[in-house]
């Protein structure tokens, strides 16, 4: 089996010796006995938070039972087939515009739509861990079928010292219907970090497949003059209309964590919800300045010990 580091491939001997390795732990929990910073408290959670919810939250299906529970079903994005075998994509009913994604890891889809580009092709499945937008004739069934066998075969993260909660969520694909914007095109990503229940910042990702953008904004939108490595939106984001029916969703969701970033999209008419993450970057997202890294920390006093 190939193994994954933070969706690059990783000698699969080295993260065994990772895993069997006590010494390695023990290391990895007293380096990270007093965090401060964000990315900091994000690895203690990844080292000592193994409740269950972890791996409900990292499960792209179990996770929309708990979503549902919470806001109820109309806030889930249509799901049109949860496949096991890979090769049973031949012979699935897939409509022209749809997405194809593994349950087992986080920042991979292959988007199937009219709107992509015209010379936008799918990846080697040998490399094919990423984002990837193509027109309908441009998606063979059987090089998507490779494509969920390559996905299906790598362990996502970085062992049980790391992302350990998708190491044990079932390696299934699911296909959901393609969420789309006001104007038809790939909508703004809306990301809520919320911590002890209380959102804080909002991050917004735009144009995912073409000049992407990244913005940081409080709960009052107020923009951040934070950078966390792509450029930010010209012009600025407006405000949106149900900045507070958002806010007050992915708080909801944020129930009985510490931390969650809870992933939103609002569409024309509805708001529908994309993910839990609760690992952000395996605690390596980028701050710039650095001083944002300890201001978000702040927010958050991750307990001695997760029950």
């Amino acid at each position: 089996m190939v193994a994954l580091v933070s969706g690059r491939r990783a000698p699969a001997r080295s993260l065994a010796w990772r895993q069997r390795s006590r010494l390695v732990r023990w290391w990895r929990l007293w380096r990270t006995r007093r965090p401060r910073t964000f990315n900091e408290k994000v690895r203690y959670k990844m080292l000592r938070d193994h409740r269950p919810l972890m791996v409900t939250f990292a499960d792209k299906v179990a996770v929309r039972d708990h979503v549902a529970a919470l806001a109820g079903p109309d806030v889930l994005p249509k799901l049109l087939h949860v496949i096991d075998d890979p090769r049973d994509l031949a012979r699935a009913a897939l409509p022209p515009a749809y997405v194809l994604k593994p349950t087992h890891g986080s920042g991979v889809a292959v988007v199937v739509s009219a709107e992509a580009p015209a010379t936008s092709r799918l990846p080697d499945p040998a490399s094919s861990w990423g984002y990837h937008h193509v027109r309908p004739e441009h998606a063979p069934v059987e090089h998507l079928v490779a494509l969920g066998e390559s996905w299906l075969s790598q362990l996502y993260g970085q062992g049980p010292n790391r992302e350990w909660a998708y190491g044990h969520v079932p390696r299934r694909l699911v296909v959901e219907e393609l969420l789309t914007g006001v104007e038809g095109g790939i909508p703004d990503d809306y990301k809520f970090f919320v911590f002890h229940g209380t959102c804080r910042y909002v991050q917004v990702d735009r144009g995912r497949f073409d000049g992407r953008t990244q913005d940081f904004f409080d709960r009052d939108w107020a923009h951040l003059p934070l950078s966390g490595g792509n450029p930010w939106a010209a012009p600025p984001i407006p405000r949106p209309s149900r900045l507070d029916e958002l806010v007050e969703l992915a708080e909801r969701l944020a129930q009985d964590t510490d931390f969650v970033r809870v992933d939103l999209y609002d569409l024309p008419g509805r708001i529908v919800f994309g993910e839990l993450s609760s690992f952000p970057a395996g605690g390596d997202s980028p701050f710039e300045p650095e001083s944002f890294n300890l201001e978000f920390g702040s927010h958050w006093t991750p307990p001695r010990r997760y029950r």
